[in-house]
């Protein structure tokens, strides 16, 4: 589990069939290296690999050809683009995001990057394998990176978030121009909720005349859940 802060960027390369050796910018090695070990967890662009080697300036890990096609890890290795690099989540560590799983949901498209006075303001499409889990004000992680959706068209499935300076300096959304496709991955809240609506009309349809209350978005928010 991942808090969505980016402590590093690095760079990716492929060292055998399955296996990539990412390495991390100088200015940036001591964040990920200081107690990296082997079998620990790195999320890559958001994407959670395992450590399988340390080399001098970086780690070596497996990425499945599963994870190659849900993501875009293999084609950031033909662009030389930079990585975002976090460690995962230690037990009494800050959150300073939300809840990171690692496991992407879909890959998304920068529409275009507006630059306020205040921050950037970046607009991207969603694949419908996450479009269901993207709300106003709510939690969306792009690249690893944790961020607030500031709004939502549904109806041809953009949206909308605001990165303060320091993160779209810090981070490889520094990089992307109109097209650049990003990992996205949902609230895993949300995935919760979904899964305990989907359970509450399962459970009514199979027992007709059952008295037991359906998880509808009506009944969570008479119980204060929205």
């Amino acid at each position: 589990m991942f808090t969505g802060i980016i402590q590093a960027l690095g760079t990716m390369k492929p060292i055998g069939d399955d296996f990539w050796q990412i390495t991390c910018q100088d200015s940036s090695w001591s964040a990920i290296m200081q107690d990296l070990a082997y079998g620990d967890s790195v999320a890559v662009d958001g994407v959670c690999l395992t450590v399988e080697d340390i080399t001098k300036d970086g780690f070596i890990a497996t990425a499945s050809p599963e994870t190659l096609r849900r993501t875009i890890l293999g084609e950031l290795v033909d662009r030389h683009r930079y990585v975002n690099l976090e460690t995962s989540l230690r037990v009494g560590g800050k959150v300073g995001g939300h809840f990171v799983m690692g496991h992407v949901d879909g890959i998304g498209k920068l529409i275009c990057a507006e630059q306020t006075a205040t921050s950037w303001e970046m607009t991207f499409s969603a694949s419908d394998t996450i479009d269901r889990y993207i709300v106003p004000k709510g939690s969306i992680a792009i690249n690893g990176i944790s961020l607030t959706v500031a709004e939502y068209n549904p109806e041809i499935s953009q949206f909308k978030v605001a990165v303060i300076p320091v993160t779209y300096a810090e981070t490889n959304l520094r990089d992307l121009i109109p097209g650049s496709l990003v990992n996205l991955e949902g609230d895993v809240l949300g995935k919760y909720v979904e899964k305990f609506i989907y359970f509450g009309k399962e459970n009514n349809s199979a027992s007709s005349g059952s008295t037991q209350n359906e998880i509808s978005p009506t009944f969570l928010a008479e119980h204060g859940y929205l």
